[in-house]
Parts: structure tokens; sequence; C-alpha cells
């Protein structure tokens, strides 16, 4: 089962069993009311009608709210919770205004203290038992499925408490011969239904609004800063609707990065936001930005992939106050020379719109290999004289154990790949040096060989 799924059905019973802790509690505060004449008890039963109304609305709204987004609704059906919750709310103010409406004329004109027994205090106290145990487990729901109908649910249940507390101490003063006691806990429950609804009225606007939840910024920054070739975060945006946060962030990876090492970072900061928040969609925008510590072959080639051209073998020299750049550019093989030069004239121009004017730049154009060329394997008698000459040219040197060959025809020559061994103290410049050499050799003895390729390994264990 998805955790969808689970949310919806957790918010669905605990909103089912609300509606019938509501409706009997009301009932009953609401017949005791009227037996007894108290004004106080009656508004507290409607106070927990109007919680009966709110409760069927949000277990009617919570089984809308959680399905997925659609091709009219793109962020999905949460924001149904925030409307219910301000509909409930015009509710209690409508509630809250006729009370002390009453309350007032009955202060007023003065009437009767109501008929005290111990049935209303019974019924009292066995409704903030249930109010009090359903607020809980209302709001227990609500944290864990952060709805926002369940919460104004659990608000209601909680004023409920506070309420009947109020109706309490009104008919214990009228039970003492104070008359305006029953009114005066009328007028309580009256304000505590108005504070109630100034809570549950700002908290459902800021959603409405977009405001961003408090805190939730930050944490998704911070998470997001941890994804390693996240260089800084440049804005973040925060939204919440029902129980999922939208997030939008623009955040600087650096340019050098390919396609698909960007898109890796994407998945591991949406994995890092979720972690943090839970319900997460993030929108992800990365801006490529050139790093303090780029060298400059990674400019040029940089500049190279922005201008669409394969180039390899890019050599960079410092002659103190000038900069000395070669290039080896892959250009389509059938490509008119005209035309390749113009290539190559423009990715030089935007080197020297890098690097200046006076830098001096060399670019060899050599066609560009297929990208899956047909190849065979040689004969066996070619690749053992193959392996023999390269056995024969590396004897005596710091390069040694030539094995593992490999030879392959293909449409533009052969190819060969070989391992061999070096000293485990040898430099990477010494070995390469070493190996280039016998790549030279080999190709002088062997003219059809197109391409060499060397492994260079220290000795076994």
């Amino acid at each position: 089962m998805s955790a969808l799924t689970q949310d919806t059905g957790q918010k669905t019973s605990v909103a089912a069993i609300s509606i019938l802790a509501s409706g009997s509690m009301a009932l009953a505060k609401l017949v005791v009311g009227f037996a007894i004449g108290s004004l106080a008890l009656i508004s507290e039963a409607l106070h927990s009608s109007i919680d009966l109304v709110a409760t069927i609305i949000t277990w009617a709204v919570v089984r809308v709210s959680d399905r997925p987004a659609d091709d009219e609704h793109h962020y999905g059906h949460g924001k149904f919770e925030s409307l219910s919750a301000l509909g409930v709310t015009a509710l209690l103010y409508l509630l809250a205004g006729g009370i002390l409406v009453e309350a007032y004329s009955r202060l007023r004109e003065g009437t009767a203290p109501p008929t005290i027994s111990a049935i209303p205090f019974v019924v009292l106290v066995i409704d903030i038992a249930v109010n009090f145990w359903r607020a809980r487990a209302l709001h227990r729901a609500a944290r864990e499925t952060r709805s926002q109908a369940l919460e104004a649910d659990a608000l209601h249940f909680a004023s409920d408490v506070l309420g009947s507390f109020a109706v309490i101490a009104g008919l214990a003063l009228a039970g003492f011969g104070f008359w305006w006691g029953d009114a005066a806990a009328a007028i309580a429950v009256a304000i505590m239904i108005g504070f109630l609804g100034l809570k549950m009225t700002r908290a459902t606007v800021e959603t409405l609004l977009d405001r961003a939840p408090e805190g939730v910024t930050e944490k998704a920054e911070a998470a997001i800063r941890t994804v390693p070739g996240i260089v800084d975060v440049e804005r973040t945006r925060v939204r919440m609707v029902g129980p999922t946060y939208f997030i939008d962030t623009i955040a600087k990876v650096p340019r050098t990065y390919p396609i698909d090492r960007v898109e890796e970072i994407k998945g591991k900061a949406q994995s890092a936001v979720r972690e943090a928040l839970g319900d997460a969609d993030l929108t992800f925008t990365a801006v490529p930005v050139a790093r303090d510590n780029e060298s400059v072959r990674e400019r040029i080639m940089v500049i190279a992939r922005n201008s669409g051209l394969a180039v390899h073998h890019v050599t960079v020299h410092d002659l103190g106050e000038k900069l000395i750049v070669s290039i080896d550019l892959e250009v389509d093989g059938e490509m008119p020379l005209v035309e390749a030069h113009d290539v190559a004239h423009h990715l030089e121009h935007h080197i020297r719109d890098e690097f200046g004017e006076d830098v001096e730049v060399d670019t060899h154009i050599e066609p560009l290999e297929p990208e899956l060329p047909h190849g065979t394997d040689a004969a066996p008698e070619r690749v053992a004289a193959i392996r023999a000459a390269l056995s024969e040219i590396a004897a005596g040197g710091a390069i040694h154990d030539i094995h593992n060959v490999r030879v392959r025809d293909t449409d533009a020559g052969e190819i060969v790949n070989f391992h061999c061994r070096a000293a485990p103290s040898m430099s990477v410049i010494r070995v390469h040096q070493g190996v280039d050499e016998i790549e030279r050799a080999l190709r002088r003895a062997f003219p059809s060989i197109k391409r060499v390729i060397s492994h260079a390994e220290p000795p076994r264990a």
C-alpha cells in the first residue's frame, strides 16, 4: 500500500470517528440544555453541532484533497482542505455572534437561572473526556499527515473542552444564586469560539496566499547544500498545498559538468529534500557557473562544448605574458575544408574572447571518428606477430611484461590494445613517456595500425 493511500485512509478513519463523537455529544448537550434552560449549555451544544458539520466536511474533503495532480490541478487537490477550513471558520463566527446577541439580551432583560441538577454536570464531564481524547487523536493524525482540515478539527474539539469547563463554571455560579452566571458562561464560550476562528483564519489564509511555512526554506536549502557538486543555492521558494511542500530552487553547479552529472545532482537534491521534509516536490533549476579554481584547459573545453564541437588533446603553454593553445578539432570527414576552417576560426575567436586577443591558438582539424565503427578480431597469427613485436620493443626497458594483447580490424585501420607493467615508484610522466615510445615504435613497424591503446599497471603483489 502506498504512503498516499495510507494517509488518506488514516485521515478518513479519524474523521469518521470524529463524526460519531461530535454528533452524539452535541445531541446530548442540546437536549439537556433545553431541559434545564441553560443558554451556556445550548451554546456549547450548537458549537459542537458546528464541529459536527465541520467534521462531515472534513471527512468529505480529505477524500478529495489527497487525489494526485491532474490536467486541471497541476499541484494536486490539497487546497480543498484550506477552503473547507475557511468555510467552517465562517460558521464559527456566525455562531459566536448569535451567542453574544442572545447572552447580552438575557443580561439586559434578566432571566431565571437554569434548573440545576447532576445530569448536566455528568454530560459535561463525559463531553470533556470524549473531546480531549478526540482532540489528541486528531492532532496526532494531522501532524503525521500534515492535514490542515484535521488540524482545524482538532482545534474544534480542544475548544469544546475549554467551552465545557466554562459551562460548568456558569452552571455552578447559577447554582450558588448568581443568575447571570449562565449568560456569562455563554459569552465566554462565544469569545473562545472567536479566538479559535481567528487562529484558524490566520493559518488558512497564509496557506491560500502561499506563505512559506516557517523554517521549511532553511531546511530545504540545508538539504540541497549537502549534495556534492552544488556550488551554491541562489534562491529557494516554498509553498504548501495540502500536506505537500512544493519547492522551487535555483542552484549553481560547475559549468564543466556534463549534462548527465547535472541530472544526477538533481536526483540527489530531490532525495535529500524528501528525507529532510517528507512529502516534498522539488523543481530544480541548475545554473552553470565558473569556479575560481577552473583551469585554462577546463575553460577551453567548456567553450568547445557550448559550441557543440568535439575537441581533444588540448595543450596549453604559459609563456609568462602569452598563452599558447593547441587543439585537435574533430569535424565531419566529408566536410569541405573551407567550412571546416570556418568552424575552427569561430572556435579560436571564442577562445580569444575568453582569454584576450594576444592568446595564440592553433587548431588541428581531423575527421570525426565514427561513433560505432565496424570491427572484427584480427587473425591469431597477426595478434601473435604484434605481441612479439611489442615484447621486443619493450625488452630491457622500464616498461615490461607486455600481456593481454588484442588486435581488431576496423574500416579505419587496426586498433591495438595491450597491458604492461612498470615499477610502482615510477611517476605517471615517466610511465607515459615510456609507453609513448613503445606505441610510436609499433606504428613505425606496422603502418596499418591506426591507434594503440595501452594500460600500465604496477607488478602483481
